[in-house]
């Protein structure tokens, strides 16, 4: 009988929507520059104990009122975002910028449906696309805290600019490689960097979306500006540039590794557990997002090399 209470008390817990505590994010914002607060996400992967909290959204005060950049993984936390901005500043929010398609960037649009949801032309329509099917993705992931979650495509369309919002010039920069189409914000006035999809620092980087190559331009064009602070979009903030240059060095090893393994005949099977070299052990999810990462590039680069080598 032990056994069989031990049992359904496992499958009980492991079932989808299941939580073991108050489902709050207790998100506090942390101030990194003059007007500019972000909220700190984990180095995790999406689970039913952190809820999809894996981002680093942000948000900037002008006299205009309040900049949004991504809105989160769930109905709930922007909710929760919202109600943190508003413990920091009674202005309004003026608008919201989400950086690209990935799930943790905007399904907290729901809380925000009352103001103007911008991103870049490539980003809205892998939304579209894309949009039902991650969210049901994760509500299998994170279970009871996607409750209320609905998509909501972002509403304006926007470009590379420089936008004025009171004294902060923000430079929207369209970039691509992470995703199709990943949206970068410099604040000019504070030297701030959000930068979108595509800085990991300390955090291995993820790839359903991937083009590598695409990828190191964008780092190249991030790594020619002047920022005094960068807010990743997953990992440590940082006063340099030096997650440019980790994500970076990930990016080149695992493109080389899988394309040598590739001209020599190898499959993917034998990858999966193949050594990652010592200087990225400190990355969270190191092994497991490796295993995807193989599992996204392999058929591409596997087409690539097959027929140079047969």
């Amino acid at each position: 009988m032990r056994a069989l209470a031990a049992l359904l008390l496992l499958l009980v817990s492991t079932a989808p929507g299941w939580a073991t505590g108050p489902l709050t994010y207790n998100l506090k914002p942390v101030a990194i520059a003059p007007d500019t607060w972000v909220f700190e996400g984990t180095r995790e992967h999406f689970t039913r104990t952190n809820g999809g909290n894996i981002l680093n959204p942000g948000f900037i005060v002008t006299d205009e009122g309040v900049i949004v950049i991504q809105t989160g993984p769930s109905r709930r936390f922007g909710e929760e975002m919202r109600a943190a901005i508003a413990t920091v500043t009674d202005k309004p929010i003026r608008k919201v910028f989400i950086s690209n398609l990935h799930p943790d960037y905007w399904l907290g649009n729901r809380a925000f449906a009352d103001v103007p949801i911008a991103a870049l032309p490539g980003t809205i329509e892998g939304i579209k696309a894309e949009g039902p099917g991650m969210t049901e993705n994760m509500y299998r992931l994170v279970g009871d805290w996607m409750r209320g979650t609905e998509p909501l495509v972002p509403t304006e369309t926007v470009y590379g600019s420089t936008v004025v919002f009171g004294s902060h010039r923000l430079r929207l920069i369209p970039l691509e490689g992470h995703t199709a189409a990943d949206l970068a914000i410099l604040d000019e006035t504070t030297g701030v960097l959000f930068a979108g999809g595509v800085v990991f620092s300390d955090r291995t980087p993820t790839t359903p979306h991937a083009d590598i190559a695409k990828w190191l331009a964008a780092l190249d064009a991030l790594d020619a500006l002047e920022v005094t602070v960068l807010v990743p979009n997953h990992g440590r903030i940082r006063t340099d540039k030096t997650a440019i240059a980790q994500t970076r060095d990930w990016l080149s090893w695992l493109d080389r590794k899988l394309r040598e393994r590739a001209e020599a005949g190898a499959d993917m099977a034998e990858l999966l557990d193949a050594p990652i070299p010592e200087r990225f052990a400190g990355m969270g999810v190191l092994r497991e997002e490796y295993r995807r990462s193989v599992s996204h590039l392999w058929p591409g680069i596997e087409r690539t090399i097959l027929p140079r080598v047969n």
